[in-house]
C-alpha cells in the first residue's frame, strides 16, 4: 500500500528557502506572490493491506525520522 506524507515547517518557523523562492519568483515578474513555504513530500510503499495499520506504521516513521517535530508538522494523505 502506498502512503503519502507531506512535511512542512510549523507556522512561525523561519523558512529561508521559501523566502529565496519567493524573491526569485518576484524577480521573474510573478509579483503577486506574497509568501512561499517549502516542505518535503514522501511516497512510502509498505507491505500492509490494512489502511489503518499502514498509516499507523507511517505515522511512527514520521515521529521517529521523517519529521523534526520541534519545527515541522506532517500530514498523512
Amino acid at each position: 500500500m502506498k502512503i503519502k506524507v507531506i512535511v512542512t515547517l510549523k507556522n512561525g518557523v523561519l523558512d529561508p528557502q521559501g523566502k529565496a523562492i519567493q524573491q526569485t519568483l518576484n524577480g521573474m515578474n510573478f509579483g503577486n506572490v506574497e509568501d512561499v513555504r517549502q516542505g518535503k513530500y514522501f511516497e512510502i510503499e509498505v507491505k500492509e493491506k490494512d489502511e489503518k495499520k499502514a498509516k499507523s506504521l507511517v505515522d511512527d516513521m514520521c515521529k521517529k525520522l521523517l519529521a523534526n517535530l520541534v519545527i515541522e508538522d506532517y500530514k498523512i494523505v
